[in-house]
């Protein structure tokens, strides 16, 4: 008997165990593993602050949930050993692969910044990404009288990054109900140059955080937390003062991945973000939040990405060629409070438009657009989650981002960013390049640009030239030997855009 092992019993994994089950070849089998029996709805998780949900609802137990026809472990993996196509687990047992198919998901990483693990975190600042942060934080808004409310996203990518988004309109929207909103100030800060990373929908985004009187500060790339004085400070200098911080922590991948050396820097499992098998074993698959494809870590995401993985294994397991099918897609609804909210649809090259979701002429869902119908969609969704996602039921959604319904429009025009270097090519010229797995010319370097500046300058053209990826911040403090403190002294304001500018080349994934 050959076996697939798909480790990670959530989303993605459930979601491809169900499908490979009934698909697979007679003589194969699917061994589904995860190191506990508690399986979490997420997207529930941001309401609990708000009094909407109850924890205890969102939480199930995994058995009953897996798939007919597939074997479930409950304990913790130790490490993967892709050279010998087997899994240690914690007490020393082994299980061998034919296929492996990672979705181990991402974790929070609060000790990554100063001052958001202690004493200093405990006492004032709080996170909706997990059980224990959200009910937490349920009772302190509830006693939230006055002053300053700061949402903080520490950098990008992060789980569902829309959720910190969701959580200041409803923030507003509760505070109205209960009269407090005029003593309340919301902060919204981010490191990116927008409220989101694509830029029609940033647009949109920024213009409904106006209307809220939510206040966005922009390039804020947290240095550390003073819990004693509750002050952020980021590395430009800038300081922001709370009285209560929720606050999004750094992500990573998964211990499991980094423990056996399968990971990048971030943890992150690289795949061909097309086909999503590994680029270095072929054996070895990945979806959903625990890979570096360039594409939003969400529940749709792995869903959409199922359907190719799954023709994939299939074809690997019957020697035929791969299909490069997966193509970023992503649908997002994003709550906005007073029972409405907007919907965006997207994916690696096409950003969120107007128009409805998802047929032509119909809809029923807005997009770009708030309506009480995309409220009832969101909430409806978690029925859907257990009832039919989980089950590997098909849903007539095709996994490839469809122009039905949406307007056509001229891209928009790139932004500027703070303190403007001598330009080079245009940014699509510098994506079609990009897509050609070239660099663009490089723009004409500055005569009072520091043999250091230069260094870093190269270091990230070179990352580009060997990976067609550019580097962000954290990339950047590896591959040019530097840390984040001294980026920030060579190049003040935005240091990974800036640099990008520079080399000719994108813009990181994540910056508008």
């Amino acid at each position: 008997m050959k076996n697939v092992v798909i480790l990670g019993a959530g989303t993605g994994g459930s979601i491809v165990a169900a499908k490979l089950a009934r698909q697979l070849p007679q003589g194969w089998h699917v061994t589904l593993v995860d190191r506990d029996d508690a399986h979490v709805y997420q997207p529930g998780l941001l309401f609990v602050p708000f009094g909407k949900a109850e924890p205890q609802s969102l939480v199930r137990a995994r058995r009953p949930l897996a798939p007919p026809g597939v074997t479930l472990r409950i304990e913790p993996v130790e490490r993967v050993e892709p050279l010998h196509h087997r899994i240690v687990f914690g007490d020393g047992q082994v299980l061998g692969y034919d296929v492996l198919v990672l979705a181990t998901g991402s974790r929070i990483l609060p000790e990554n910044v100063t001052g958001l693990t202690g004493e200093g975190w405990l006492r004032s600042a709080f996170d909706f990404y997990t059980m224990e942060g959200a009910t937490a934080l349920a009772e302190r808004l509830d006693r939230l009288e006055s002053g300053r409310l700061l949402v903080h996203v520490a950098e990008m990518p992060i789980k569902c990054p829309v959720a910190p988004l969701e959580f200041a309109f409803l923030a507003d929207a509760f505070l109205q109900e209960r009269g407090r909103r005029d003593a309340v100030e919301i902060v919204y800060a981010t490191p990116l140059d927008g409220a989101f990373t694509k830029p029609r929908a940033s647009a949109v985004l920024g213009g409904m955080m106006d209307a809220r009187r939510i206040k966005v500060e922009t390039d804020f790339v947290v240095d550390q937390v003073d819990g004693e004085r509750r002050v952020m400070r980021a590395f430009d200098g800038r300081e922001l003062d709370y009285d209560v911080l929720v606050t999004v922590p750094p992500h990573g991948g998964a211990e499991l991945v980094t423990a056996s050396e399968m990971g990048d820097e971030s943890g992150w499992f690289p795949v061909n973000k097309h086909s999503l098998q590994s680029r270095e074993w072929p054996a070895v698959f990945a979806l959903g939040d625990c890979t570096d494809a360039p594409t939003s870590k969400a529940g749709a995401v792995a869903h959409y990405q199922g359907e190719v993985l799954v023709a994939n294994v299939l074809a690997f397991i019957a020697d035929k060629p791969l299909v490069e099918l997966s193509d970023g897609h992503a649908t997002c609804f994003v709550e906005t409070g007073h029972g409405k909210a907007m919907l965006i649809d997207f994916n690696y090259d096409t950003e969120p438009l107007p128009g409805v979701f998802p047929y032509a002429g119909v809809g029923p869902f807005t997009l770009l657009g708030e309506s009480t119908t995309n409220h009832w969609g969101k909430i409806a969704f978690e029925w859907l989650y257990w009832n039919v996602l989980l089950k590997g039921t098909e849903i007539p959604l095709h996994h490839r981002m469809s122009m039905a319904g949406k307007e056509h429009a001229a891209p928009s025009a790139e932004r500027k960013v703070a303190n403007p270097v001598p330009r080079g090519p245009s940014r699509l010229e510098r994506i079609r390049a990009a897509k050609a797995g070239k660099v663009a010319e490089a723009p004409p370097v500055s005569a009072a640009l520091s043999p250091a500046q230069q260094a870093v300058v190269d270091a990230a053209r070179g990352e580009f030239q060997s990976r067609g990826v550019s580097p962000n911040i954290r990339r950047l403090t590896i591959v040019a030997g530097l840390s984040t403190r001294e980026l920030y002294t060579l190049f003040p304001r935005a240091p990974a855009k800036t640099v990008a500018q520079l080399a000719g080349i994108p813009k990181p994934v994540g910056c508008i």
